[in-house]
């Protein structure tokens, strides 16, 4: 296998990176350490809003679209425990510092990671914006000592998560990609922006694709 690195851009509230789960998961296991996930941001910091109806309204709605193409579920219970609680704010941020918690104790579990919190939010529907949601996942998982840098985030930890938005931001800017998931392939140096809508129309050829370069 010639792949040198495939970096995959996301957030972990973007429902379009959940659609994607299936193919992320299938390159985790086949691509292993040529894969490198990064987090964008776009739902943290300025991209965080509050969770009011006609923003819930449009986010079930997009879900939908989402479930139909990809047969990714999303549950009633998530759209009644989470869509519709007002009180609740739509922020990536702290799941955001949880994948890269894990990114720095388990690299290799990142993906695995992400899947249960995204499972969690769109099929169990909690709270993944809370860290003791956060807390929980990461412990059942197994993941203690990413829970443990996450229960008390110090300045490395944090430095690495800006770390890792700001690569994502600046790969996103360079190649022209117009928002998550994207996936770029790095090969001998070159970074090519790959066509992310073939991870929904024909995922199994994405992922061959993507293994074959």
């Amino acid at each position: 296998m010639d792949m040198k690195r495939l970096y995959y851009l996301f957030d972990p509230l973007c429902g379009w990176c959940y659609g994607a789960g299936p193919v992320l998961e299938s390159l985790a296991q086949q691509g292993g350490e040529q894969l490198q996930l990064l987090p964008s941001g776009l739902f943290s910091g300025e991209g965080a809003r509050p969770m009011d109806e006609a923003f819930a309204a449009y986010a079930w709605s997009n879900d939908q679209r989402i479930e139909r193409l990809t047969g990714q579920p999303f549950s009633q219970r998530y759209r009644s425990e989470v869509l519709e609680k007002p009180q609740q704010i739509f922020d990536s941020g702290p799941a955001t510092v949880a994948l890269t918690a894990v990114h720095l104790t388990a690299p290799e579990r990142e993906a695995e990671a992400l899947k249960a919190i995204q499972h969690a939010r769109y099929v169990d529907g909690l709270d993944n914006t809370a860290i003791p949601v956060l807390l929980v996942l990461l412990r059942c998982l197994g993941l203690n000592d990413a829970a443990t840098r996450l229960a008390q985030p110090d300045a490395a930890l944090m430095d690495a998560n800006n770390a890792r938005m700001a690569q994502a931001r600046q790969l996103m800017r360079a190649l022209g990609a117009q928002g998550v998931p994207s996936f770029v392939l790095e090969r001998d140096g070159q970074r090519q922006l790959l066509n992310a809508s073939a991870a929904f129309s024909n995922p199994q050829a994405f992922v061959a694709q993507c293994l074959a370069a």
